[in-house]
């Protein structure tokens, strides 16, 4: 063990030297241009690495793993705000591992460990990458996950607006594709909003709408339902042959319900 806490000490010591002398090839070799922003970010990153593998010389892999995660998870995350592609990511790890297996068994070796020790070290630098390789993904993949709820979020606030057009009568355009969860957004958030905007009727437009299956449209004509009980007019305008289908093969009676080819004719109707 002295052996290796020695080649680790010289690790630290010279981190820096050792770090740009292994990743300069690398970055020659670059499909992209590299900027002096990535480099010294490459710089830094694989220092921390490497005082992260020193320190854990004289850990288990459980407790060496802990504080890797931490980094790992932070490193993902940076690279998913830059919109860094998942498999850009990826794709140096087996080069950097076989870049630090040559460089750190080679400067052990010169320090006349035995074979044991050396690859004790190898086998600890191997996990170490792959318990990084493993926490950088999920954080990446976590904070993409966010985004894109963030992102869907605001999708179905913007695709389901209610627009109020004259005195007690408001417009809720439906656009895209309804699915489950923007019919949920529409039960959850769109319809409790409604009795406050003091409506008396309220035109539901399909014409923007893509495709909806059966299923969905029961909920749409769900809202139908709901919007009579608390006293509100409902007609429905731009229902296409599509949906039409849609409607009969979830076996709602269509009779009841106020329909019209236009949100103009519906207008007049009320006039």
């Amino acid at each position: 063990m002295d052996g290796i806490l020695k080649v680790g000490k010289y690790l630290v010591d010279h981190a820096e030297e050792i770090v740009t002398s292994m990743i300069g090839p690398a970055l020659e070799r670059a499909e992209f241009e590299v900027t002096e922003e990535m480099i010294q970010q490459s710089i830094k990153l694989n220092v921390e690495f490497l005082n992260m593998l020193v320190n854990s010389f004289e850990a288990s892999n459980e407790v060496a793993a802990a504080e890797l995660i931490k980094w790992s998870k932070k490193n993902g995350e940076q690279q998913a705000a830059m919109l860094a592609q998942l498999s850009t990511m990826i794709k140096p790890y087996a080069e950097n591992r076989l870049m630090y297996l040559q460089n750190i068994t080679q400067i052990a070796m010169d320090h006349g460990l035995s074979t044991e020790d050396v690859l004790k070290i190898s086998n600890r630098i191997s996990y170490l990458l792959d318990v990084s390789m493993i926490e950088t993904i999920f954080a990446y993949e976590a904070y993409r996950d966010d985004q894109l709820k963030d992102r869907q979020k605001e999708i179905n606030e913007l695709s389901a607006p209610i627009v109020p057009i004259q005195h007690g009568i408001a417009v809720l355009p439906l656009i895209g594709v309804i699915d489950y969860p923007r019919v949920q957004h529409l039960l959850n958030n769109v319809l409790p909003s409604i009795p406050s905007l003091d409506v008396d009727h309220l035109i539901i437009d399909f014409s923007g709408i893509l495709t909806i299956d059966s299923e969905v449209a029961q909920h749409i004509f769900t809202i139908h339902n709901v919007l009579q009980l608390l006293g509100i007019h409902v007609m429905f305008t731009g229902i296409r042959p599509n949906l039409s289908m849609a409607v009969v093969q979830a076996g709602i009676d269509f009779t009841s319900f106020n329909t019209y080819g236009s949100v103009k004719q519906a207008i007049e109707s009320v006039r």
